[in-house]
């Protein structure tokens, strides 16, 4: 017995997982996929069942459905069963456990996460096999939802963001002749909600398999709970269910106001914009909205379980301005303007301020190397919109809450004391809150939301199809793109990057930007390698305990 990689299945040491040939096996894959969607466009189901059911039984796509679950952020999460994959020989054990005859998914595990209205959200965390299993099947689903999904739905979909969105809202509303009014809708429950008959009748893979999922359960409080509608949320194959259920609003729309550069869109100027479950829809009159739209859509909800919450889906005055995933999106005087929610500024600084008051006896470094993350992320979410007031505004709340900060800790000290301390002057910049450095000269600095370039969005090709070979260049180009805007910080890594043509030295894949990596010392220090450029190169974590495995 042996497997395309030439490893026998049943051999249980480290090297098995590390000597798989990962480049064979994403060829391999992507070879599968790439047919299942071509046979999606022809709306040929039998053949996509049949590419499937290959794909899921290929030792190819086990091994990177393992590796997809024991190297995301969620590795170290154990389901009902407390089993985590930890070690290269259960990673390997694994992959022969993946298999649809006696399958049978354990419930899932309830917890409860905080939302930003200080509500909490329920989360439901499978087992490891179960994630795997999910990971796998994704695998072969994915390449038909792509190709189904709207082409303005931009949420849970591979090389699509937030950012895409507001672009999309930015050409839709920011014309002279542009629609005025906006259909803010809100879907009470989504993940919760959604009809499991519908999923199992119209969602395109292995029924019975679905089926065991939607049905598991959940454990809360010891005792077992039934699941009778709804996609856990926590699940790795959930967000692509709800895509599926929400795809087909667009063409729904289409057929009752014109498609888009249609002399019938011309008049009702009627567009789509979804992220996840939040969308927007544009219209030229608010009685087009609330008499022709509006019922519509409650009705395509309501095919799949689905409603609108009645107190959140409004409709609004361009001119009055509305918030869609953290930005106020409003025209002033004719002149479309997007900038950080208010609500989302308010957020930021109430995370600092939260993490001040129960750290009042922190030093200086952990509160900037806590503080740096933050601001950084909301600055790098909000960077591509009109945010330079916001970022002033958010550098002098933060200053004045780190000043009182301060003044707290050295109360019997004079301000000129505690300014000398804390503040230094870094380029002609005053009050720059700094740390020095343990052991080594120089200082730990604040990052200052100001200080992050703003920077236009180039939206994503709303028809662009990652598993097509026509699109393959582009997509290529887009990541390269992607990583060279991620790393502009860190010349290092970005040189690295660049000289490996962006690609993993291992496994000859494109880095992404939620990719976890490392740098490889080709020679290693104990042999007397430097940290000289020529010596380094960039490779996925697993990729790079791969080649240290197989040094000894």
């Amino acid at each position: 017995m042996s497997t395309t990689t030439g490893v026998p299945a049943f051999s249980r040491s480290n090297e098995s997982w590390h000597s798989i040939d990962w480049e064979a096996c994403h060829i391999s894959v992507k070879r599968l996929q790439t047919r299942i969607a071509k046979a999606t466009i022809e709306t040929d189901w039998r053949q996509v069942k049949k590419l499937q059911r290959m794909l899921v039984r290929s030792f190819s796509a086990k091994a990177l459905a393992v590796r997809k679950v024991t190297e995301n952020r969620g590795k170290n999460t154990a389901g009902v069963d407390k089993v985590t994959w930890n070690t290269p020989v259960k990673k390997w054990d694994a992959i022969n456990e993946l298999k649809r005859k006696g399958y049978k998914p354990k419930p899932l595990r309830r917890v409860y996460i905080p939302k930003s209205n200080g509500k909490l959200r329920p989360l439901g965390i499978p087992t490891m096999k179960d994630r795997a299993m999910q990971a796998l099947y994704l695998l072969a689903l994915e390449p038909v939802s792509e190709t189904k999904a709207d082409r303005n739905s931009y949420g849970f979909r591979p090389n699509r963001s937030t950012a895409d969105a507001i672009e999309q809202c930015f050409v839709n509303l920011s014309r002279k002749n542009s629609a005025q009014w906006v259909l803010e809708g809100d879907i009470k429950g989504c993940f919760d909600n959604i009809s499991h008959d519908w999923l199992i009748n119209n969602v395109h893979m292995d029924k019975t398999v679905l089926r065991k999922w939607l049905k598991a359960g959940y454990m809360e409080s010891g005792k077992l709970n039934p699941t009778e509608a709804g996609t856990p949320q926590g699940g790795i194959i959930s967000p692509v269910l709800a895509n599926l259920a929400l795809d087909g609003l667009e063409s729904v729309l289409e057929s009752h106001f014109g498609k888009k550069n249609t002399k019938a869109s011309y008049k009702t100027k009627v567009n789509y914009v979804r992220y996840a479950d939040d969308f927007i829809i544009t219209g030229i009159s608010k009685e087009l909205l609330e008499d022709e739209v509006l019922p519509l859509v409650k009705a395509f909800m309501a095919e799949r379980g689905l409603k609108l919450s009645e107190s959140k889906t409004l409709i609004t005055h361009i001119d009055k301005g509305f918030d869609f995933l953290g930005q106020n999106l409003r025209k002033y005087k004719g002149k479309m303007l997007i900038m950080p929610a208010k609500k989302s500024v308010k957020q930021l600084l109430s995370n600092v301020k939260a993490y001040l008051d129960s750290h009042k006896t922190a030093s200086a470094a952990a509160v900037i190397s806590k503080l740096n993350p933050m601001i950084r992320g909301w600055c790098n979410y909000h960077r591509h919109i009109c945010s330079d007031r916001a970022f002033k505004y958010v550098d002098y709340r933060i200053w004045q809450m780190l000043w009182k900060w301060c003044r707290r800790i050295h109360k019997n000290r004079r301000k000129r004391w505690i300014r000398a301390k804390y503040f230094k002057t870094v380029d002609k910049r005053n009050w720059v809150f700094s740390a020095p450095r343990k052991g080594e000269d120089g200082y730990y600095r604040l990052a200052y939301a100001s200080r992050v370039d703003i920077v236009r969005h180039v939206k994503i090709r709303a028809r662009a199809n990652c598993y097509l070979p026509e699109d393959e260049q582009y997509f290529e180009t887009f990541k390269v793109r992607k990583l060279k805007s991620s790393l502009a910080g860190n010349m290092k890594l970005w040189a690295l990057a660049k000289r490996q043509d962006y690609k993993c030295a291992v496994c000859n894949q494109v880095f992404k930007t939620e990719d976890e990596w490392d740098v490889h010392h080709i020679i290693r220090r104990v042999d007397g390698g430097s940290d000289k450029q020529s010596n380094l190169t960039l490779l996925h974590m697993n990729c790079h305990k791969q080649i240290h495995s197989n040094c000894g």
